[in-house]
């Protein structure tokens, strides 16, 4: 009797390790036997939205860059994997994370939240080489969008408004981040807006609308010209 019950322990144990391992590597990141971080169902931070707005870029992705690893980045993550002659297992482990042209470290450490790498990346593509003030304006006119019932309510909704910018277009977005871009997005969050409250901006030598002319404008900085 006594060796039924040993037994039975011992089963309820082992049960109990496995269904802990198994809940902490869906719902958390995870390391696997060489320390690389994987990240699958349930993995939230910098790091998702990174794979999020790689895999959107690209094509794989169609849902909203919103940092939780949920069942469509799941399928997104599949599919990239099967076109990239990768594990087809719908989680980003360090073959996957790496075909991608994510560094884990890199993307979760030095720039802050979600909002900030996003928005930083933003005026990276879009204002690189402005005067400091003018990237600052160019995240200035995100978040004033975000605050006007016109446009998504998000700094992610915004930034991925299909046509709204040229650097997500182009694939600017993409580009390496100054540091100048990341402190740009950090005054713009933290409330400084040298554009005066504009929800537009443009660079007259490039515009192709002839409607963009047609907004009043607020003040120009740079090769930017910025509107309502």
């Amino acid at each position: 009797m006594k060796k039924y019950y040993k037994h039975k322990l011992v089963l309820i144990l082992t049960m109990a390790l496995i269904f802990s391992y198994t809940s902490a590597n869906i719902i958390f990141p995870f390391f696997n036997s060489v320390g690389a971080a994987t990240y699958a169902w349930g993995s939230r931070g910098t790091v998702v939205s990174e794979i999020q707005r790689k895999l959107k870029a690209w094509g794989y992705y169609k849902s909203s860059v919103d940092g939780v690893y949920g069942y469509n980045t799941y399928k997104a993550v599949r599919y990239f994997q099967s076109k990239n002659g990768l594990k087809v297992d719908g989680a980003a482990g360090d073959r996957t994370l790496a075909a991608m042209g994510i560094n884990p470290k890199s993307s979760s450490q030095g720039t802050g939240s979600q909002d900030v790498v996003l928005l930083s990346r933003l005026i990276n593509g879009e204002a690189r080489g402005e005067p400091y003030e003018g990237q600052v304006a160019v995240g200035a006119v995100i978040l004033n969008r975000v605050k006007d019932p016109r446009f998504p309510n998000t700094i992610a909704g915004v930034i991925y408004q299909p046509g709204a910018f040229t650097a997500i277009v182009d694939g600017q977005i993409n580009a390496v981040i100054a540091q100048s871009s990341i402190n740009a997005a950090r005054d713009a969050l933290n409330g400084w807006d040298p554009s005066g409250g504009a929800v537009y901006y443009f660079n007259p030598a490039t515009a192709t609308s002839k409607w963009i002319w047609s907004r009043p404008l607020i003040k120009v900085i740079g090769d930017h010209r910025f509107c309502n």
